[in-house]
């Protein structure tokens, strides 16, 4: 028999959100460990707000928030929001009832970008890798570490001579003229830098996002965002890895981009392997090449690529929408905090 097409409303609901969710649903060890980390950062947050004054959205429910557009890849914080309305998943893992206000966009933006300026995100990236580390997922003895191109939130036509007069109005057409960073520079990014990855490349406004896994389980151990220079992939790697906690030898494998005699000798300084890949004038020898473990290396080092794109592809870092080193690095912290969570998940690490 057909059923009618009742429409009501029920006024009272007695089934709570969580019940509504799948045991088996595969944010529920996310969430488990999100709220470990964040438990252990309750007094961080304690000395970021005043005891008094108005209510300001829960730093835990932005976090969480904020990692859900990563993980779902939601392009905007209005989008983000319209999805708190009625996403009983994202109420769920967010951490409001049915019945809870969502925050208007605005306030969220702005809530957002205090937390950004703070050192929030790379606590929480630390207290996350914690729990991997208690766990015994993380190698100590055997890195990677590359760096990837992040387009800016700026355009070409932004690219303008610092000389200039900034009264001018009105769009420039720059084509035929030569423009560098030491004579232009973007009027909405002034950190953004005119870079391009190789010759026959074009050039575009971009930062330069960096970052060391260790090759157990490709997990990320380190990271920074830097602006985009010839010589910052190989500088930012050497502070990335001497900042590897342990004074046990490592060993760190990289491209042929970091076959420079400037940097093999700093690993070497650092008591670090350079399993760098060799150019045809290498600055990497016998001494290195003759050990089974270069090999390994060499086909480890490749899986940092799929730590990128999965970063770019879902974690919407192919072109950042922030503007500022500061909080472009912030970015990049928590979205690698959320491949790290994807990935220790998948690893099994949570499980209820």
């Amino acid at each position: 028999m057909r059923g009618g097409d009742i429409q009501q409303d029920g006024l009272f609901s007695y089934v709570s959100p969580d019940k509504r969710i799948p045991q088996d649903h595969p944010l529920r060890p996310i969430r488990k460990m999100v709220d470990q980390a964040l438990r252990e950062m309750s007094s961080l947050f304690d000395t970021m707000y005043e005891d008094t004054g108005r209510r300001s959205v829960p730093p835990e429910k932005l976090l969480r928030a904020l990692l859900l557009q990563i993980l779902y890849t939601v392009r905007s914080e209005r989008l983000l929001i319209e999805q708190l309305e009625y996403n009983l998943l994202f109420r769920w893992f967010v951490g409001l009832s049915m019945d809870d206000v969502v925050w208007d966009h605005s306030t969220f933006s702005k809530n957002r970008d205090r937390l950004l300026g703070s050192e929030v995100a790379g606590v929480f990236f630390e207290r996350v890798l914690a729990q991997a580390k208690a766990a015994r997922l993380l190698s100590d003895e055997h890195f990677s570490v590359d760096g990837t191109l992040i387009e800016a939130w700026a355009s070409h036509k932004s690219f303008r001579p610092k000389d200039e007069d900034k009264g001018g109005k009105g769009p420039k057409d720059f084509h035929g003229d030569k423009r560098s960073n030491a004579t232009h520079e973007s009027n909405t990014d002034p950190d953004a830098r005119l870079f391009r990855k190789g010759k026959g490349k074009e050039s575009k406004l971009s930062y330069m996002g960096h970052a060391v896994i260790e090759n157990r389980h490709s997990l990320v151990v380190g990271t920074k965002a830097t602006k985009a220079t010839g010589k910052a992939e190989r500088e930012t790697a050497a502070e990335l890895i001497e900042a590897i906690p342990g004074r046990h030898r490592i060993a760190v494998a990289a491209d042929k981009g970091y076959d420079t005699e400037e940097f093999v000798e700093k690993l070497r300084e650092l008591n670090v392997a350079p399993h760098v890949a060799r150019k045809k004038h290498s600055a990497i020898d016998g001494r290195t090449t003759r050990h089974e473990s270069y090999i390994k290396s060499q086909h480890a080092r490749k899986r940092i690529e799929k730590v990128f794109g999965w970063c770019k592809a879902i974690g919407m870092l192919r072109k950042v929408k922030q503007r500022g080193i500061e909080r472009v690095d912030q970015i990049l912290t928590l979205t690698m905090t959320a491949y790290n969570l994807v990935r220790m998940r998948n690893l099994g690490l949570g499980t209820i």
